[in-house]
């Protein structure tokens, strides 16, 4: 039975694992613990008085909602709020209360990795439900499809006067490119041809490509780890993939130009579709353009979904699809002026 003086609340404070802040209504730091300054890689001295805001390179946050809900004497709670520090991004939960003397009261808490898991599982399910039902359809309209395009062609054959085929050879033309539309949305139906080789020559190939599609205010860098072991691939689906990704951030700079990095890795004790990799290789596609829209990021992987005009939303969709055939997964984290996608690839258990 423990005996003797209790701790006083600072040492308590001190002692949690947890991150405490006490700020003002203008959000200005007055107290963060031990942990709260090793978060905001700051100490004690250097955060006294300083915004929150201003001390985080992005911070997902709605502030104004968190303070809307303060002042009607609420407690406020996000369960996922991702703030970045030094170019780090931070997944966390955050709890707000106010105090009687009008200081707020936040913890963040770091995410349980076994929650987190859950929630990205439940993404995917839903991902593959909602690619399911698209290519379920797509089976639907492409059956009657070739009958349409074969009666087009039998009419154009029978029509008495020439000029009226130009209106059949419509018909056919449109059909061919809804056709087109379908197989995309269909993706691959088989498994490809896995060979054993550096994932570095399809990157290399992906490079190649983009050098010569992209504009001179746009800058390619190559950061590969020449240490990261071969594995089995199907190259021309993996060059797809990053390919896909790739042209997405190209696109996402947009004419302000900037740069695109992609960077190999190896991944250590990673769990993979289920399965515990003592090994992985990691590709990182990163750009530093606008960040994908926070509307878009839950359900940037589902089929039909482009944050650009006239896009078709299907690249990233398939890139998720062909991972998945390698027993893989993608990853990404985007906050303005910074957009990461990571690409894992099982190497062995």
């Amino acid at each position: 039975m423990a005996t003797g003086k209790l701790p006083d609340a600072g040492q308590i404070l001190n002692s949690l694992i947890n991150s405490i802040l006490l700020l003002d209504d203008s959000l200005a730091v007055h107290y963060a613990n031990p942990a709260a300054q090793q978060l905001l890689a700051q100490s004690s001295r250097k955060l006294f008085g300083t915004p929150l805001p201003d001390l985080l390179g992005y911070f997902s946050l709605n502030v104004d909602l968190m303070r809307e809900s303060l002042r009607a004497g609420q407690g406020f709670t996000d369960s996922e709020v991702t703030l970045v520090v030094d170019g780090r991004a931070h997944i966390l939960s955050l709890t707000a209360q106010t105090l009687s003397e009008g200081y707020i009261l936040i913890e963040l808490a770091p995410m349980d990795n076994q929650r987190r898991l859950s929630q990205e599982q439940l993404q995917h399910a839903q991902q593959v439900a909602a690619r399911d039902l698209v290519r379920g359809l797509a089976h639907e309209i492409k059956n009657p499809l070739g009958g349409l395009r074969g009666a087009a062609q039998l009419l154009a054959k029978a029509l008495p006067d020439p000029s009226l085929t130009e209106y059949t050879k419509v018909i056919i033309e449109q059909a061919d490119r809804l056709r087109n539309l379908v197989d995309r949305l269909l993706g691959p139906q088989r498994p490809g041809q896995h060979i054993t080789q550096s994932i570095h020559q399809v990157a290399e190939r992906v490079c190649q490509l983009v050098s010569l599609e992209k504009p001179d205010n746009v800058t390619l860098v190559r950061d590969y780890d020449p240490s990261l072991p071969e594995l089995a691939h199907d190259p021309d689906q993996i060059e797809q993939v990053l390919l896909n990704i790739t042209r997405n951030a190209l696109q996402a700079l947009g004419e302000a130009g900037g740069t695109i990095t992609l960077r190999t890795r190896t991944a250590f004790q990673i769990t993979l579709h289920g399965t515990r990799y003592r090994l992985a290789a990691r590709i990182d596609i990163e750009d530093d353009g606008p960040g994908v829209p926070a509307q878009l990021q839950d359900t940037l992987f589902y089929p039909m979904v482009s944050g650009r005009e006239g896009g078709t939303g299907l690249g990233l969709s398939i890139a998720r699809n062909l991972i998945d055939q390698h027993c893989g997964k993608i990853e990404f984290n985007s906050w303005p002026g910074h957009t990461e996608f990571s690409v894992y690839l099982p190497i062995r258990q």
